[in-house]
């Protein structure tokens, strides 16, 4: 019924809290609340160890919890729609959360999972350093430019990043090749990993995906989607082909909104 589900929207990395307005607004025209979370760059980093991350986590935490609690005897629901693998991990830092709180029972109160653009479920420098540059260059960024309407030729330009991109992918990479290794960091993020492959709820799954993703190819995300079948998960997935990283909605916003209700409907 209305006001007993709320969605909550965790944000891709570099997001603003108005670039999730519109999936926000289309929650809200059928009648389900929304919270909105988005993780700083810098506070990102600190998630293998306690840091700032683990903040924005306890803050969510808190917040989710209360508002399950607020329904007295009326039973109230959550659902996650998550961007990236910066969204993606926020949520595996919730479930673990819940985890180590004792609070395995709200886990049935979740009521489904949206995964867009995502995940890479392997600790991967390439694929952080691409989530990484991407959110630094933003527009400016080749994995962010649409290749919907062009020729071939002209994919193929855009298939390359330019000079200082490939500069910064290179210095990023090695960052994170480094970083990853840290046994601290490593430890902590492969057991956020572990918990997403296989200790998720029991309640649908959805990923909204592209194979011209140049952030996290579809290959990781078939994959993942494949193991999550063969341990008796409902997925359902749709390949929006050409739009780029994150910006589904905005290329396709009637073939994604479909999407998603259909997966309600289901």
């Amino acid at each position: 019924g209305e006001g007993d589900l709320v969605v909550v929207l965790l944000g891709w990395l570099g997001a603003q809290h108005k670039h999730l307005k519109k999936y926000a607004e289309w929650y809200n025209s059928r009648g389900i609340s929304a919270m909105t979370f988005v993780m700083p760059m810098p506070d990102l980093l600190s998630l293998g160890v306690i840091g700032k991350a683990d903040r924005h986590v306890d803050l969510l935490y808190a917040e989710i919890k209360q508002w399950l609690a607020s329904g007295g005897r009326k039973e109230k629901s959550v659902l996650f729609h998550t961007f990236s693998n910066t969204g993606w991990f926020f949520y595996g830092a919730l479930l673990e959360k819940l985890q180590q709180q004792g609070q395995q029972h709200l886990t049935s109160r979740i009521k489904g999972c949206v995964v867009d653009s995502g995940p890479a479920a392997e600790l991967s420098p390439q694929v952080w350093a691409s989530g990484f540059a991407t959110a630094f260059l933003k527009k400016q960024s080749f994995s962010t430019q649409s290749l919907a309407g062009l020729t071939d030729a002209e994919r193929a330009i855009l298939a390359q990043p330019s000079a200082s991109e490939t500069l910064l992918l290179a210095v990023l990479e090695k960052f994170f090749a480094v970083l990853l290794a840290v046994p601290a960091v490593k430890l902590r993020l492969a057991r956020i990993i572990s918990i997403l492959s296989s200790k998720q709820p029991r309640c649908p799954q959805l990923y909204i995906y592209s194979s011209a993703d140049r952030v996290i190819p579809a290959s990781y995300v078939e994959e993942f989607m494949d193991l999550q079948k063969k341990s008796g998960y409902k997925v359902s997935c749709f390949d929006m082909r050409i739009s780029p990283h994150v910006d589904h909605l905005r290329s396709f916003p009637a073939l994604y909104h479909e999407q998603l209700e259909k997966f309600f409907q289901e």
